[in-house]
């Protein structure tokens, strides 16, 4: 078996959900010298260290089987693999759906994790704006607030903070979501460069195929027209710093959330966080699955949470 994690490793996208990871990875996927199945932050979400095993790290493997994305990907665990061995024969596995070319790989957690394991992969880094990523998590049902939607996209942006530092630049390409769409086919022979492949221009066909449109314009800065001066604001407020950082100008002054109005957005940020929840997956399936996780009822949340995962599925493009 080839491995993986030493030569020529996966290159991986790293960027906020909700940034255009996956329309990203549906040009590449149509390049016939690139492949990317999709989300792979199994990989390394249940990935620990692990004196004890030879490798110096293990799987949990009971929560990667839980695992929806990993589920859905239909990856065998051969019996007594683990640790990095074991990410080893997943990417292989992974590379052999679609032979030859170059393995791409989206993930939006753990770039750290990477950094350990694979020291010699190249990674895209995938920005979008945040206040079009906090309303693109509200109508996932992630939240409920631009307030708290812009949550996820800190959290990947802090991890990139992180270890960006101890990356070699060579290995990086820097790619915004919006210049992806202004100049779609200026961006993809840059990243065709960076990959050390030539340019297809099937790249920009990846529509007739998907239930994705073409690239479309309006689709940037849709914070202007659809959310409110408070609502961006509020944003800003808890990314002001890290937006200005990634290139992103701000509407205005930074000004303080004050408390009565965090309390409120907490409030409200629930409670349509579980009205979405209750209309998409039926209230005692939604509440079922959290009040027996709670109690510690284990099989029963699991199968509560599987029949969840399973609905989710069927609204995911």
């Amino acid at each position: 078996m080839a491995d993986w994690l030493k030569g020529d490793p996966p290159v991986f996208v790293f960027g906020a959900l909700r940034s255009g990871t996956t329309v990203f990875r549906l040009m590449l996927d149509a390049h016939g010298e690139i492949r990317n199945p999709g989300e792979a932050d199994y990989l390394v979400d249940y990935l620990e260290p692990d004196a004890g095993h030879p490798t110096g790290y293990r799987y949990r493997i009971e929560a990667l089987g839980d695992d929806r994305v990993f589920r859905a990907a239909a990856l065998d665990i051969p019996p007594g693999c683990d640790g990095l061995d074991l990410l080893n024969d997943f990417l292989g596995q992974l590379a052999a759906r679609k032979p030859g070319g170059v393995l791409t790989l989206n993930l939006h957690r753990h770039v750290d994790r990477v950094a350990e394991v694979l020291p010699q992969a190249r990674i895209i880094h995938l920005l979008r704006d945040p206040r079009d990523v906090a309303r693109s998590s509200i109508g996932m049902g992630w939240a409920g607030t631009l307030y708290h939607g812009v949550d996820h996209w800190i959290e990947t942006e802090a991890g990139w903070d992180a270890v960006a530092g101890r990356l070699d630049p060579a290995r990086v390409l820097e790619l915004t979501y919006e210049a992806l769409i202004r100049d779609t086919e200026g961006e993809l022979r840059r990243v065709c460069d960076f990959l050390g492949v030539p340019y297809r221009d099937a790249m920009l066909s990846y529509h007739e195929n998907t239930t994705y449109e073409r690239p479309d314009i309006g689709l940037i800065e849709q914070w202007r027209r659809k959310s409110t001066p408070e609502e961006v604001a509020q944003v800003e407020a808890r990314a002001g710093a890290l937006m200005q950082r990634r290139g992103y100008a701000l509407s205005g002054p930074v000004r303080p959330v004050a408390p009565l109005t965090r309390a409120r957005l907490a409030v409200l940020d629930k409670a349509r966080v579980w009205r979405f929840g209750v209309r998409r997956f039926g209230a005692a399936c939604f509440f079922g699955e959290k009040m027996s996780r709670r109690l510690g009822m284990r099989q029963l949340s699991r199968q509560l949470r599987r029949a969840m995962d399973e609905r989710q599925n069927a609204y995911l493009k």
